[in-house]
């Protein structure tokens, strides 16, 4: 990292203020102090921060610390002292999530228009309830769909959603309100998920008096459904629907049996679609052939949410008989307008329409579809290419950037402390500011010129995941040079040549694991640019004779380039050359592929949809979607994606027995 770079940029941007800078340590100790929940600690060294670029961040993290007792005139006067950062619209942000939870809808009233951000669902909760509260029940049809929707995006409980929802339930009247029907959908969706603190809050809003039931049946609810007889009220019906969508979590063809034996005739039938995608969706889940034939039994999709629409079209994909163009087209078209207009399912539903072919007007529509998504730019787009009889190029570059251009952004304060803080050590804090600079700042994307030469500041300062990230929000402007950086070329290029290993697999594969940051760290302890585990890393050292490794080494480009490239190339020979598998295998360990190649045989691009982890899952196709735009750059011919997905079935009987010893 080119320090001095970055602080003489700050110089001249932020007025001299590095001049007398005060040590970096200070602003490290503060972040650990604030993370430890120090507010001692943090005063005591706030201090010492005064006159550094990264100033607002101290001053941030104190503040920040104790502002359930700050007083409104302490929180604005750091507003205004840190007026257009970052750190003033973060701690805006946290604020008005405690005036929401307080209910002090004057003051939250007054600051919610300066906010910027707009990115936290929960504000934006409160600020629809402190809408409601101030309009009255007439106002709850216009926010309903709104409220709605923050309220079934977000996984966790939460107090602002629920309490908006809570409020418009009650009260609201009109044609769109929100009722008791909205609370039951909740309900299902977080026992699906899981998440019973958010079921229980639903069920609450629903019918409070539900409560013990819902306990009973989340510790058993084989004994809670084996002791009722039948589902006489709405009430009694909903909570065994409960109940079989949370058997269905853990044994599919237990509620499928119940259903269709017992519980199926006595359940409204919105709830029994919903407990039939459960159960479609959890044995899709688990690759099990009767995927396709539950998600059958569903009669309208339109019950159903986009994620279990979504496994439909997986489900359709692995039919025992061959791929369900039928049900495909249908789960797409239920879906909502925003999910249909996704790359995925715009091929998808552009494939089912060729794969039914009955008239000529299907025909002409999956033409136009896949003709609005084709490029280069990622997985689908590229199948979509290779449907069209086209190949994957590289784009022509845009036109340079300005000397007017660059120097706005050389001279942006929040890209330049952004950048200071990742080269100090505090990457979550710098990425957090520069994403928000990009992003964010001004209620939206910069304009396509101005990410442009954001992300070649970035480049400059070698500070590839922004670099990356950011080019890569183009809207039509796309420069290949910084979506596709090559860092470290003589050293991957030479190791992939000696092992017998294609560079653009390998470049491929580093984008997707740590976007070339060299000292990048997974929650679960993978390491460097190819993201090593510690015993993965000690196994391959001992298998390609590099004697006297440590594990404190994956941090040093060349061990973790030769370890990393190693453990890739046994990984692929172990899978017969598949591009895909191995790299489910690189993300997920060797055996779960292994047990997801089986069944019918499935062309490629059907197989990485299916993968039932959803991190593999788009792992996997944006590695080889990667491989196959580094190799029309390394190569300069046009590239297909499906030639590297190929198809993928059971392991042939000819092919040497896999090596039980790969980690």
């Amino acid at each position: 990292m080119k320090l001095r770079t970055i602080l003489a940029s700050l110089a001249i941007t932020l007025a001299g203020c590095v001049q007398a800078q005060p040590q970096n340590t200070v602003l490290l100790e503060m972040a650990q102090a604030f993370g430890q929940g120090n507010k001692a600690r943090l005063a005591q060294l706030l201090p010492q921060a005064q006159g550094h670029a990264l100033e607002p961040w101290a001053a941030y993290w104190e503040l920040r610390a104790r502002l359930d007792t700050a007083t409104p005139e302490e929180v604005r006067q750091f507003l205004a002292r840190f007026a257009g950062t970052y750190q003033e619209d973060r701690l805006r942000n946290d604020w008005l999530l405690m005036l929401g939870q307080q209910r002090r809808w004057d003051l939250f009233g007054q600051e919610y228009p300066k906010y910027r951000m707009n990115d936290d669902r929960e504000v934006r909760c409160y600020a629809l309830l402190a809408k409601f509260v101030q309009e009255g029940p007439a106002s709850g049809g216009a926010i309903a769909d709104e409220v709605r929707r923050n309220w079934f995006g977000l996984r966790d409980a939460d107090e602002g959603c629920t309490a908006a929802a809570a409020a418009l339930i009650a009260t609201s009247t009109g044609p769109r309100r929100m009722t008791p029907a909205d609370a039951w959908r909740k309900a299902r969706q977080s026992i699906e998920a899981n998440r019973p603190k958010a079921a229980a809050a639903a069920l609450e809003i629903a019918h409070p008096d539900a409560l013990p039931m819902l306990a009973e049946l989340n510790a058993s609810p084989t004994k809670f459904l084996t002791s009722r007889v039948v589902a006489a009220s709405r009430v009694r019906r909903e909570m065994v629907g409960l109940a079989l969508i949370k058997l269905a979590t853990t044994d599919s063809e237990n509620a499928a049996l119940q259903l269709e034996n017992k519980w199926g005739p006595q359940v409204h039938p919105e709830e029994r679609d919903w407990i039939w995608a459960v159960v479609g969706r959890q044995a899709a889940q688990r690759l099990n052939p009767e995927a396709n034939a539950y998600f059958s039994k569903v009669e309208r999709d339109k019950h159903l949410s986009d994620e279990l629409l979504a496994w439909k079209v997986r489900a359709a994909l692995r039919a025992p008989r061959g791929i369900d163009w039928g049900n495909i087209l249908e789960a797409v078209n239920g879906m909502s307008d925003a999910a249909q207009a996704e790359p995925a399912w715009v091929y998808w539903k552009a494939r089912a329409l060729l794969g039914i072919g009955q008239s000529e007007g299907q025909r002409a529509e999956a033409q136009k579809l896949l003709e609005s998504i084709a490029s280069p730019r990622g997985f689908y787009e590229q199948l979509a290419l290779d449907d069209l009889g086209l190949k994957v190029t590289v784009p022509p570059r845009p036109s340079p950037l300005t000397e007017e251009e660059m120097k706005a952004a050389r001279q942006d304060p929040g890209l330049n402390r952004a950048l200071l803080a990742i080269s100090i050590g505090l990457r979550a804090e710098g990425s957090r500011e520069w994403n928000y600079t990009t992003n964010l700042h001004r209620g939206g994307l910069l304009p396509d010129r101005e990410l442009l030469a954001a992300a070649q500041f970035a480049c400059e300062r070698e500070v590839w995941d922004r670099c990356i990230n950011t080019s890569e929000r183009t809207r039509t402007e796309f420069d290949f040079e910084q979506r596709f950086p090559t860092p470290f070329r003589e050293s991957v290029l030479r190791r992939s040549r000696e092992i017998g290993l294609d560079p653009a697999y390998v470049y491929g594969l580093i984008r997707q694991e740590s976007r070339f940051v060299m000292d990048a760290r997974s929650s679960v302890g993978a390491s460097g640019l190819m993201q090593v585990m510690p015993a993965t890393a000690r196994w391959t050292a001992n298998r390609i004779g590099l004697s006297g490794f440590r594990v404190d080494q994956l941090t040093d480009r060349e061990t973790n380039i030769a370890i990393g490239t190693g453990y890739l190339k046994l990984v692929l020979d172990d899978f017969g050359g598949s591009m895909p598998l191995a790299a489910a295998a690189y993300n997920a360990g060797p055996s779960r592929p292994r047990a997801w190649r089986n069944g019918a045989t499935v062309e490629g691009a059907a197989w990485a949809e299916t993968i039932p982890f959803t991190e593999t899952r788009d792992y996997v196709k944006k590695v080889v979607s990667n491989a196959t735009l580094y190799a029309a750059m390394f190569t300069g011919q046009p590239q297909s994606l499906k030639a590297r997905l190929g198809v993928i079935g059971p392991r042939d009987s000819s092919q040497p027995v896999p090596n039980s010893e790969l980690p």
